[in-house]
């Protein structure tokens, strides 16, 4: 669309929009509502359903809205007889197979049909003949359910397969009267979006079966809040019923989700009410657990980690996890472990993970950078498997939008086919690559034919080079990732995007769980003064990553160690250094909500709240910080991970202070540099969340109006405010399906809502600090990255070996896939995967095991052969069920080389 705009008149009220954009959806965002049934304002246009039908002066007949664009003068009407008549006629169409079972149906009280049928339909039908039947209803994925009756064939489900998820996996068949949706034979709709069809379907033909016959929504309580199966932060609305969380819809939010979000995110939510899963706190007593009060288990917590400080030191205590929280939870438990028990042995990743101060110091990228980007590089794992709607984002970019693609994997994925050059580096070769390919860009030239087509895509274009930045491997280390970006960040046109993978890995790494750093992208000596003041001491020094913890506790270091809902035996690398370190330390707390192969050991049990039970904020991996939102008490007596850490440093004699999530928000708010002005109050106005360093992205925030009007007084457009009635409850339909809330409503505004883009005043305002408590010595600077690097050149690939990529799966033994019964059929079976060419030279077939050697140990898997997988490259899926990757991976090794022979 054109930033020029133009002027039209909609029954007598004249708007302005965008030259180009369709007349549907300028009405909209006037708030003028067109009744649609197959228009979505993500996907094309096709004009199938022809209720937006309207007249337009000067035009012969009546052009439908989803298609036809406003231009300069454009005169419409939407009241006029033959305009309704024409709505008339197409829902009377509509009706005529279409059942009559509302009373049973999933989408009933929520239903675009039936509110329009109410607005715009002739009031009764003329058809008493028989209506056409299907059997009802088949499975079209293993989370979807058709029932073809419903159908009104507006395509909205099949287009979001081919257009958005790039999943062309239903489609119509047959003619006439009998045209229906379905899959290919033998080819169901297996996708990692296919729960957005469901959202987006204006009529109850396709039903989650998670939700099927759940409840009403009606019955619905809703909060929105951000997802946390990953790092990317998609808005959702969760809803509840007797307490218990039934349905998680996408949120419309332009700059992350814009509305869209993957089956694990949306199906994912079950894990909170599994029965595993433990409510009261365990203390450890006779070498059984046995559940204890919270006083009781807190004092036998804070006892042993002061007894192993009061023999060791505060090096002989750590930390470990964390990046699964809120940005509250990892605040206060790095004032208790770095400025109580003055540890820095803190860290939210567990070795899978990049520097800190990588994350933290490299020039920073959004989402939405993508979108303009001169040219997006892939220097990351595969974003469909770890950051699914990432994928689709960058997907569109380059698919749709014509953004270069350089992909720098080391081997094929989701995105291959739409990049403009596949570079595949073998593992620890990416800093030698990416040193090529700034200079091709540079000089335009290069001998390498790949290279050589990525440097010419960029040429000319103008705008910044998107880096999305990750670990393309568990088997290789993070300095060959590193040494990569140390050469792109060269350039003064290069940003970066974290690619990691937990969700609030980015909030944890922010806000002090990492070894040499202190909340608000600081370092340890930097900010030393600052927090010192502040909290009443920090460590002495810096201290140990996961990898130093578990190497420290082997050699017996480690006295007393927290696991911050973190399974290091199944999370990290090397699994024989995790079995080793794990089983010298003395006294273990978990601080989790479920029971694991590491933490079955702890001495202490700390059940701590999960999603959809605790309120705070999060980090996505842009840097931008959201609210989460508590909707149903936890079972039991488990409690919020920082209260948990404020209890335990009150028995140390710390007493914090912090009586509500708000109070820590606000606390970080005057305390960490680069959250400086993130209050709770402008967490609850602005509508996308705000990005830190606030200072550089304050003409980015929007209020949503409900948000503005708690803060300011201003009063909020909702729907059915409006006084025409027919207008109102077809307002109702257009917001379920521009955020999936429904008529249950969202206690949180955001969103697809009204927005407000707020005034210096009002800026400053809802960001204030209190000074009093800002401690009175120079706020440290935020870190900036030196781009040191010490990586050592990888050693050449042998001859005789292939050199290991391991890599995640959506589907994997975490807990959220194995306790929500929606998902826990779907993760893959553990397979190595080797390019047909080194499957033959070993004379094995598809399906033959294989024992695979490595220099850590041996394990024995199924082989296949995998065009995807170059020559020379083999391919495990990390954290699978039974012994996996971890088995045979060395944290200490450079890039992991391994043999096969052959069992068959």
């Amino acid at each position: 669309m054109s930033a020029e705009l133009v002027t039209l008149t909609i029954d007598g009220k004249e708007i302005t929009a965008p030259k180009g954009s369709m007349l549907i959806q300028a009405a909209q965002d006037a708030g003028i509502f067109i009744p649609r049934f197959c228009w979505h304002e993500r996907m094309k246009a096709v004009g199938m359903c022809r209720m937006c039908l309207v007249e337009v002066e000067g035009v012969r007949g009546l052009p439908p809205a989803c298609t036809t664009p406003v231009a300069e003068g454009m005169v419409v009407h939407l009241q006029k007889d033959n305009v309704q008549k024409a709505q008339d006629g197409v829902l009377e169409f509509l009706l005529i197979n279409h059942p009559l079972d509302c009373p049973v149906c999933d989408r009933g009280g929520e239903c675009p049909l039936q509110d329009q049928t109410v607005a715009f339909g002739p009031g009764e039908s003329r058809f008493v003949e028989e209506k056409r039947h299907f059997v009802k209803p088949i499975e079209i994925s293993p989370n979807v359910l058709l029932d073809r009756e419903r159908c009104i064939q507006c395509a909205r489900c099949t287009r979001f397969a081919d257009e958005i998820a790039g999943d062309p996996l239903i489609t119509f068949v047959a003619r006439g009267d009998r045209t229906e949706v379905n899959t290919f034979p033998d080819d169901p709709f297996i996708s990692y979006f296919s729960g957005n069809v469901v959202q987006i379907c204006p009529v109850g033909a396709l039903t989650a079966k998670p939700y099927r016959f759940r409840a009403r929504p009606w019955d619905l309580q809703t909060s929105e809040t951000t997802c946390q199966s990953c790092s990317v932060g998609c808005r959702g609305a969760v809803q509840s019923s007797s307490n218990r969380l039934v349905r998680f819809l996408g949120v419309d939010v332009e700059p992350v989700n814009q509305g869209w979000l993957c089956d694990k995110g949306r199906f994912g939510f079950e894990f909170v009410h599994a029965p595993e899963r433990v409510r009261e706190p365990l203390v450890r007593v006779g070498g059984d657990m046995t559940e204890q009060s919270w006083p009781q288990a807190l004092e036998v917590a804070a006892e042993g980690i002061r007894k192993a400080i009061d023999l060791h030191g505060p090096g002989a205590v750590a930390v470990i996890g964390g990046a699964r929280g809120s940005n509250e939870d990892a605040y206060v438990w790095a004032r208790f472990a770095k400025g109580v028990l003055r540890t820095d042995n803190v860290d939210a990743q567990l070795g899978d993970g990049l520097p800190p101060e990588v994350v933290n110091g490299l020039p920073e990228a959004m989402i939405s950078d993508c979108d303009d980007a001169a040219a997006i590089v892939l220097l990351a794992p595969d974003l469909k498997e770890e950051l699914p709607v990432l994928y689709l984002r960058v997907r569109r970019a380059a698919a749709e939008l014509g953004v270069p693609l350089i992909d720098l994997s080391p081997r094929d994925h989701g995105l291959t086919k739409h990049a403009t050059a596949n570079l595949r580096p073998i593992p620890g070769e990416q800093g030698r690559v990416a040193e090529k390919l700034l200079a091709a860009i540079n000089s335009g030239t290069s001998s390498d034919p790949q290279i050589r087509a990525a440097a010419q895509a960029v040429s000319g274009r103008d705008g910044n080079i998107v880096v999305i930045l990750g670990r393309p491997s568990m088997a290789e280390s993070a300095d060959h990732t590193v040494a990569a970006a140390a050469a792109l960040a060269a350039s003064p046109r290069v940003r970066f995007l974290s690619a990691l993978r937990r969700s609030n890995v980015r909030g944890a790494l922010d806000l002090g769980l990492s070894p040499g750093t202190l909340p608000g992208r600081v370092t340890l000596d930097a900010g030393r003064a600052w927090f010192d003041a502040a909290w009443g001491g920090t460590p002495e020094a810096r201290g140990l990553d996961t990898a130093g913890i578990l190497q420290a506790a082997k050699a017996g270091k480690i006295h007393a160690l927290v696991l911050l809902g973190a399974d290091p035996l199944a999370d990290f690398p090397d699994r024989k250094l995790a079995r080793e370190g794990l089983d010298a330390i003395s006294f273990v707390v978990a601080v989790d909500a479920f029971g694991n192969e590491s933490n079955r050991r702890c001495d202490v049990f700390l059940p701590v709240t999960l999603w959809g039970e605790k309120g705070g904020s999060t980090t996505n991996l842009e840097g931008r910080i959201q609210r989460m939102g508590r909707r149903v008490s936890p079972e039991g007596t488990a409690m919020d991970d920082w209260r948990i850490a404020a209890e335990l440093a009150f028995r140390f004699g710390v007493d914090f202070d912090l009586e509500t999530v708000d109070e820590v928000t606000d606390e970080i708010a005057r305390l960490a540099p680069a959250h400086l002005g993130v209050t709770s109050r402008l967490l609850g106005a602005a509508r996308d969340g705000a990005v830190v360093p606030l200072a550089d992205h304050r003409d980015a925030l929007v209020f949503s109006s409900a948000g503005v009007a708690s803060e300011f007084g201003w009063e909020p457009i909702r729907p059915g405010t409006v006084p025409d009635e027919a207008f109102a409850a077809a307002q109702t339909a257009n917001v379920v399906e521009a955020s999936g809330t429904g008529s249950a409503g969202v206690t949180q505004p955001g969103g697809q809502g009204p927005g407000e883009a707020p005034s210096d005043e009002e800026i400053d305002e809802i960001t204030a600090v209190d000074e009093s408590a800002v401690p009175d010595v120079p706020r440290p600077e935020v870190l900036v990255w030196d781009r040191a690097v010490t990586s050592p050149p990888a050693p050449p690939p042998d001859g005789y070996a292939l050199r290991l990529v391991a890599g995640r799966k959506l589907y994997d033994a975490g807990r959220v896939t194995t306790s929500s019964p929606a998902l826990a059929n779907l993760a893959p079976s553990d397979v190595l995967l080797v390019h047909p060419s080194d499957r033959d030279r070993i004379g094995v077939t598809d399906g033959g095991s294989v024992r695979v050697i490595t220099a850590r140990g041996t394990t024995v898997l199924a082989v296949r052969g995998d065009d995807h997988t170059p020559s020379g490259t083999a391919f495990m899926i990390f954290d699978q069920p039974g012994e996996g990757a971890a088995e045979i991976i060395d944290i200490n090794q450079s890039v992991m080389d391994l043999r096969l022979e052959s069992l068959s």
